[in-house]
């Protein structure tokens, strides 16, 4: 597997930089949770707009899982880690024809389907590594944070984070097999994110819209609040089908598409 092997290797040093951010992240907020659940955070949030509290998740925070899932998995941790599969789909076709390292790759004897799957699966690997670690980064500080997470369901909310960040990636992966161009494959996958999490604000802001959540893979994975209620199968099996149709269709794109102009 030398595509596998080489988009792994490659890119160590951006995966230890993201390591190390959502490191930072979560030392910087979880544990503060025993501070923010105060009587003056609480009349602080109260304050705030009722649409602005419904939009960020924060009706729920003054739970540990809530807490954990408004300011890690719900926002800062999921603009992370989409930025890095983003990132990294964008480069697995797109980057690669537009600096002629393609070309390169597949004469020799590297299937354009074997190059798309291999990609894929080393862009999987590097986001299943992110989930892992932040896993067991999450146990170390659950009691000492007094999150009182339970560890069924913190591998439910890591599945859905997970899931999200690689439906982002092969969104762009497919943009560039389908394009070659890069800033397109990035847009693409940004957009895909915001598409999902402004839906979802939305929809918890008017019972009238509650409707979007059925098209936005942010409430796919999240609607049923996964570190609170555990793993939520069909909307996880959703996620899932989403990333699995994009990286086929990527395959079937790069097979058909002319390279060479």
């Amino acid at each position: 597997m030398p595509v596998f092997r080489r988009s792994v290797a490659d890119t160590w040093r951006a995966t230890l930089v993201w390591t190390l951010a959502l490191t930072a992240a979560l030392l910087l907020y979880l544990p503060l949770y025993p501070s923010m659940n105060s009587a003056d955070m609480r009349n602080l949030i109260e304050g705030l707009p009722p649409e602005l509290v419904q939009a960020l998740g924060y009706a729920e925070m003054f739970s540990g899982p809530g807490y954990v899932q408004a300011t890690f998995f719900g926002l800062l941790g999921f603009v992370f880690i989409t930025v890095a599969a983003v990132s990294w789909g964008s480069t697995a076709v797109a980057g690669a024809e537009e600096s002629g390292q393609l070309e390169l790759v597949l004469s020799h004897g590297v299937g354009r389907v074997q190059l798309v799957l291999e990609s894929a699966l080393g862009l999987f690997t590097r986001l299943l590594w992110f989930a892992v670690f932040t896993t067991g980064l999450i146990t170390i500080l659950n009691r000492p944070s007094e999150l009182g997470l339970e560890p069924g369901k913190l591998m439910a909310g890591e599945a859905a984070w997970l899931g999200l960040g690689y439906l982002s990636g092969s969104l762009s992966l497919t943009v560039g097999a389908l394009t070659g161009r890069r800033s397109l494959a990035v847009g693409a996958g940004a957009a895909g994110a915001a598409y999902g999490y402004v839906l979802n604000a939305l929809a918890n802001q008017d019972t009238d819209l509650a409707w979007l959540r059925d098209i936005s893979p942010y409430s796919w994975a999240y609607r049923n609040a996964p570190l609170t209620e555990g793993i939520d199968v069909p909307g996880l099996a959703l996620v899932a089908a989403a990333g699995a149709v994009f990286t086929t269709v990527a395959a079937l794109a790069l097979r058909r598409r002319d390279i060479l102009g």
